[in-house]
């Protein structure tokens, strides 16, 4: 069982939800990436999103387009994010670790080796924010050979014939954005939300996290009353702004930020 599957099953089974953080990769530092994770799964994270930084990242906002642009003039590149994810994995096997990114530098580095190298890495699954279903079989046949899940991202304005499309091709579990907007936008409609969740739990039995507006306790918890789970991004990366010349006040932020999630989350 995938580590993915198995995370899912185990919060099924305890009744509770998925808080799944998420943090793009190099910044504010190429050696900040690593003690980030730890810290994350220690205060909370069932599962971590873990940005592959982008010089056209169209679907987030301002607070990751600048953390991209941080880490990328910080010489992050795919192999340094492989080799992260590697020292991660030296004392933490459970935590399962999704990339999420978009497909050029996929094309880039070659379907079959960035699959082979990921899964090498530990790598669980990778979100590819710009690939469409019609397109992910080549992409997808390389990750089902090596046990990487290829998770898709679904939008309030997908149509049923289309969710039927993409839950085929998806694994793992499915991220549905929450708002029509990009990362860090606050227009969070919790009954539009729920309403769309049960159309789509008419169509698979994958795992459903939401992400996009997500911001504090109360609004993880009022997603996660429907949802399997709920992904936290802009609110941590404006954390790591805010804290980018300070290790130990950004590490004491993330870990109270944190605890005030799960927090709310299991209320």
């Amino acid at each position: 069982m995938s580590r993915i599957k198995a995370c899912f099953a185990t919060l099924k089974e305890n009744r509770r939800k998925a808080l799944v953080p998420f943090v793009t990769a190099g910044d504010p530092t190429l050696d900040a990436t690593v003690p980030l994770l730890h810290i994350l799964a220690e205060n909370g994270a069932d599962l971590i999103e873990l940005g592959v930084p982008f010089s056209d990242p169209m679907a987030d906002g301002p607070v990751i387009q600048l953390a991209d642009e941080r880490a990328l003039a910080n010489g992050v590149t795919t192999i340094k994010i492989l080799e992260m994810v590697r020292e991660f994995r030296k004392t933490n096997s459970t935590t399962p670790i999704v990339l999420m990114g978009y497909l050029n530098p996929v094309e880039i580095y070659g379907y079959a080796k960035f699959a082979k190298d990921a899964a090498a890495a530990g790598v669980d699954g990778m979100i590819v924010v710009d690939l469409p279903p019609e397109a992910s079989k080549p992409l997808t046949d390389e990750f089902d050979k090596v046990g990487l899940d290829c998770v898709f991202l679904l939008a309030p304005t997908t149509k049923t014939a289309r969710i039927e499309k993409i839950a085929k091709a998806a694994r793992g579990y499915l991220y549905y954005v929450s708002v029509k907007g990009v990362t860090g936008a606050g227009h969070l409609d919790v009954d539009a939300v729920n309403e769309k969740l049960e159309t789509i739990r008419k169509i698979t039995d994958l795992p459903i996290t939401v992400g996009f507006g997500i911001k504090d306790g109360a609004t993880a918890r009022l997603v996660g009353q429907q949802a399997d789970g709920v992904v936290v991004g802009s609110a941590l990366v404006k954390i790591v702004e805010q804290h980018q010349q300070d290790r130990q006040a950004l590490h004491s932020s993330i870990a109270a930020f944190m605890q005030s999630l799960r927090q709310g989350l299991d209320q």
